[in-house]
């Protein structure tokens, strides 16, 4: 039951950050959205460092580091995706496939969820595929631009939840900050060779919100390393995976972008599928 309330929590604070990245992508570059967002996720999690201290051996670090290669990867794939796609469909199309990586994975490792659990797993990537239907005016076009970039998206996202689980259990936060000190480096190597700016253009209003969505997706990272480490990855990272509820019911309300009568189901599956996890 704990993995499944912090797996949940940090759905939802993922699903907020991402809301606030593709926001913020569209006011400035991709490059300079993802360099300050990990520099703001890297200063909260050496804040957060002495809160949950762990061994900061050579595993913990090198799995961490790979981790955020891959997460940053994915990271500014997904931003590119929300940039020029449909928010509504580009998160749940990442979302299926960061989750059916690590399912995929720790089934293949020897996970066994009970039945009622692996119900709800497929119950909850149906949902995803749910909510992904949006139907307005102007979202087929947006979806197939974006959805090959959402796609490259979420296996980097997967191949990070897949890595970070590799870390230590007794590693504390120290798999993160090798995961953010990869992930801002990679970043920086881009820059320098492609010569672009890693900061905010000038007037675009844009930096209070990659700071928010840089620090609201390093608190997600923690709690899905706390529900990794108390539950199954092949489960946990499911539940994770039903995070673009948030950020379709944010660009609803703030951008106005419609809730159709599928979506609407799908969002009602979301909970049948955690209900069940739950319970399993």
């Amino acid at each position: 039951m704990t993995a499944v309330i912090l797996a949940t929590a940090c759905a939802v604070v993922y699903g907020t950050a991402d809301f606030f990245g593709g926001l913020a992508t569209r006011r400035t570059q991709v490059l300079a959205v993802v360099a300050l967002s990990q520099l703001a996720g890297l200063a909260l999690v050496l804040v957060l460092l002495p809160a949950l201290p762990g061994a900061a051996g050579a595993p913990a670090l090198l799995w961490g580091l790979a981790a955020g290669l891959a997460g940053a990867g994915g990271l500014a794939l997904f931003y590119r995706a929300l940039a020029t796609g449909v928010m509504s469909v580009v998160a749940p199309t990442t979302a299926v496939t960061s989750a059916a990586l690590p399912v995929l994975f720790g089934l293949a490792t020897g996970e066994r969820p009970a039945f009622w659990a692996l119900v709800g797993v497929a119950l909850a990537l149906g949902s995803v595929l749910l909510v992904s239907q949006d139907r307005s005016a102007g979202a087929g076009r947006g979806a197939s631009a974006g959805l090959a970039t959402a796609l490259l998206a979420g296996a980097g996202f997967g191949g990070f939840f897949i890595l970070l689980a590799m870390a230590p259990a007794d590693a504390g936060l120290w798999p993160l900050v090798g995961a953010r000190l990869s992930s801002v480096t990679a970043v920086a190597l881009v820059a320098l060779a492609t010569g672009r700016a890693l900061w905010p253009r000038a007037g675009a209003g844009a930096g209070r919100v990659i700071v928010a969505a840089g620090v609201l997706d390093m608190a997600a990272n923690v709690l899905y390393l706390l529900a990794q480490r108390q539950g199954l990855l092949s489960l946990v990272a499911v539940l994770v995976s039903l995070y673009p509820a948030s950020t379709l019911l944010l660009a609803r309300h703030v951008l106005g972008e419609r809730l159709n009568g599928i979506q609407v189901t799908g969002v009602a599956c979301a909970l049948g599928a955690v209900a069940l996890i739950a319970v399993a």
